[in-house]
């Protein structure tokens, strides 16, 4: 598997938003996406505007094809009205162990 792991800054009063957000995605835009396996959102608990984002794909080739795809841009650029700056990117292999 395959995906990233997203450390976000969240606009205070905006992280019941987001997490609104990411159940969408996971309702209504992953079962259109060949390989995408899930979604979830960690709130922190020591300071609640730190989010992290998990997104999991079957491999890198079909994350890759849906960063690429103009309609996650679209849902991406949603994200960003509740966010304070570009979320920090860690992408990678997923393992199990």
């Amino acid at each position: 598997m395959y995906g990233t792991v997203a450390h976000m800054r969240v606009k205070a009063g905006h992280q019941d938003d987001l997490i609104k957000l990411i159940g969408e995605w996971n309702a209504e835009r992953a079962p259109k996406i060949s390989g995408a396996v899930s979604g979830y959102m960690v709130r922190e608990d020591n300071d609640p505007q730190n989010m992290i984002m998990i997104g999991i794909f079957e491999s890198k080739d079909t994350y890759q094809k849906n960063a690429n795809d103009p309609d996650q841009d679209q849902w991406f650029q949603c994200i960003m009205e509740h966010l304070e700056s570009e979320p920090q990117w860690h992408d990678g292999e997923f393992s199990e162990s």
